[in-house]
C-alpha cells in the first residue's frame, strides 16, 4: 500500500517543479519559505535539428550549435584523473533508524513496537555493534564491508527545521540561510568551470537540480538517459547509420553557397554530437555490473548511462539525480521503505561495479543524502513523522570507508526535546571535506563560515 504524504511534502514537489521550469512562473509561496536555488535562471532548450537531444541549458549567456561541442572538445584537455562528484537525493526524509537499525539499543523496541527489525535481521554494522543494516540495504552493506562506503549515522545541523522545503533548501545551498540563491556545487562550478561547457553540471532528472544552480557558468539537465537519438522518416537500422555518416561528410564539403554552408555546419555539428553523446542511450554495461531492472523507476538506467558518459570522456564535474520513490513515510512505512531502499542500494552497487570494470572508480565519488531523518518513536499509522538527524553515505573506491560522527543512542542524551535523533555531524563540514579533499578547492567562499567547521576525513 502506498503511503500518504504530508501537505508540506506535496507543496514542496509542486513548488520545485514550477521553479525548475524557468520563465513559467511560480505558485504562491507562503511567507518565510525559501525560494529554491536557481529560481529565475534562464533556460534554453538545445535541440540539434535532426537530432533528438533534449537538453535544457541553464545560465548560458549565448547558446549556439557549437556551445556543447566546444565544451566536449575541451574535455580532451582535462587530466584523466579529474574528480567527479555525484549527488544522489533520497527524497522525503528517509528513516535512518531503519536503514541502520539500532537493534542493540534498549529503547529501540519500546519506541518502535511494530516497525522494529528483529535482532538478527540484516548484516551487523561493524563500526557500531548496536546497529544492523536493513536487509534491503544489503548491497550498501557489501560495499561498506569492502571499505567503499563512509557512513554518517546521524548527520544534520543545529536547530533543525522539520520542513521538507526548508531543510532540503539548506542542504542544496550548503547553508542555513533561507535567502541563498545558488547551490553549493553551483558555486564550485562558478569558481572552476567553463563558460562553454554546460555538461560540467548535469542533472539527470529533467529539471535543474538546485544544488547545481550557478551564477556565472552554464549547467544542464536531461529528462532521461535515453533522450538522445536521431530520427528520419522511414529510415532505421543500418541505412540510418549510413545516412548519418554521409551527413557528416557532406557537412565537411566546401561550398560558396551561404545556405549550403550553413546546412553543412549543422550536419557537421549533428554528426559530432551523435558520436560524442551516444552514451546517453546507455548500451550494455560491462559484465558484472548487474544493474537491477525496473519498469517504473529510471534510476538504474540513469546510473548505467552516467557510467557510459564518463567512459566516453564527457566533461562532467558534478552530477545530480534522485533515488527511487520517496521516503515521507507517515504511514505503512515498512513495505515502501524496503522496496525503494533495495532498488537504490542495488543500483549504487551496480554503478560502483560498472566504474570498476571501466577503470573509472578512482575518479568518482557518490554522496547520498536526505533532508532529515524520521522521529525515533513510530506513530499510530505504522509510520514515522519528521525528525532531525538523518543518514548519509559517501560511496566510492576512494572513500575512506570509516564512520563519521557516531550514533548518539535513543536515550535522553541522544534525542532532542521533540524525540528526534540529535545530529553528531554537520552536513556543512561534510561539504567542506568533499570540496577540499575530493574536488581540490578551498571551501572558503563556497560554504559560509567554512572555517568554523571541522574537516572529517572522507578520502583515502
Amino acid at each position: 500500500m502506498s503511503h500518504q504524504h504530508c501537505r508540506d511534502f506535496s507543496r514542496n514537489q509542486l513548488l520545485r517543479q514550477a521553479a525548475a521550469e524557468a520563465g513559467k512562473g511560480l505558485p504562491d509561496i507562503e511567507a518565510g519559505m525559501p525560494l529554491p536555488a536557481g529560481t529565475g535562471l534562464t533556460r534554453r532548450s538545445m535541440l540539434v535539428r535532426s537530432a533528438g537531444l533534449a537538453l535544457s541549458v541553464y545560465g548560458a549567456s549565448q547558446l549556439g550549435l557549437n556551445v556543447l561541442g566546444d565544451g566536449i572538445a575541451e574535455a580532451t584537455a582535462a587530466p584523466p584523473s579529474s574528480p567527479v562528484l555525484v549527488s544522489v537525493f533520497l527524497e522525503g526524509g528517509i528513516d535512518s533508524l531503519s536503514v541502520l537499525a539500532p537493534v542493540g539499543d534498549p529503547n529501540y523496541r519500546r519506541l518502535r513496537p511494530r516497525l522494529a527489525l528483529g535482532p538478527s535481521e540484516g548484516r551487523p554494522f561493524a563500526e557500531d555493534e548496536r546497529l544492523r543494516w536493513h536487509p534491503a540495504a544489503a548491497s550498501l552493506a557489501e560495499l561498506h564491508g569492502e571499505g567503499k562506503v563512509t557512513v554518517l549515522p546521524s548527520v544534520g545541523y543545529t536547530d533543525p527545521d522539520q520542513s521538507h522545503f526548508t531543510s532540503r533548501h539548506f542542504y542544496e545551498v550548503g547553508s542555513t540561510s533561507a535567502s541563498a540563491s545558488t547551490g553549493w556545487m553551483g558555486r564550485y562550478l562558478d569558481r572552476v568551470g567553463s563558460s562553454s561547457n554546460p555538461l560540467q553540471g548535469l542533472a539527470l532528472d529533467g529539471r535543474l537540480a538546485p544544488a547545481l544552480a550557478t551564477s556565472k557558468v552554464p549547467v544542464s539537465a536531461v529528462e532521461g538517459p535515453d533522450d538522445y537519438g536521431f530520427w528520419a522518416r522511414g529510415v532505421w537500422g543500418d541505412p540510418e547509420e549510413w545516412m548519418l555518416e554521409a551527413m557528416g561528410r557532406i557537412g565537411g564539403a566546401q561550398s560558396g553557397d551561404p545556405a549550403r554552408t550553413a546546412a553543412g555546419e549543422v550536419a557537421v555539428q549533428a554528426g559530432r554530437l551523435r558520436r560524442q553523446l551516444a552514451p546517453f542511450s546507455g548500451g550494455s554495461p560491462p559484465a558484472g555490473a548487474g544493474y537491477p531492472s525496473s519498469e517504473e523507476e529510471p534510476f538504474p538506467g540513469q546510473l548505467s548511462s552516467l557510467a557510459a558518459m564518463l567512459a566516453a570522456g564527457l566533461p562532467l564535474r558534478c552530477v545530480a539525480l534522485t533515488a527511487p520513490g520517496d521516503h515521507d513515510t507517515h504511514d505503512d512505512q515498512a513495505g515502501d521503505l524496503a522496496r525503494n531502499l533495495k532498488l537504490t542500494s542495488d543500483s549504487l552497487r551496480a554503478f560502483q561495479r560498472d566504474l570498476e570494470a571501466r577503470g573509472l572508480a578512482n575518479r568518482v565519488l557518490v554522496h547520498v543524502w536526505s533532508e532529515f531523518g524520521r522521529r525515533a518513536e513510530e506513530n499510530g499509522s505504522r509510520g514515522t513523522d519528521h525528525g532531525a538527524g538523518g543518514v548519509g553515505f559517501v560511496v566510492g573506491s576512494r572513500a575512506r570507508g570509516q564512520m563519521v560522527g557516531e550514533f548518539p543512542g535513543l536515550g535522553s542524551g541522544g534525542l532532542d526535546g521533540d524525540g528526534n535523533l540529535r545530529a553528531t555531524s554537520d552536513f556543512r563540514a561534510l561539504y567542506c571535506s568533499l570540496l577540499e579533499q575530493w574536488m581540490g578547492t578551498d571551501a572558503s567562499g563556497l560554504i559560509p563560515s567554512a572555517a568554523s567547521f571541522s574537516r572529517p576525513r572522507l578520502v583515502a
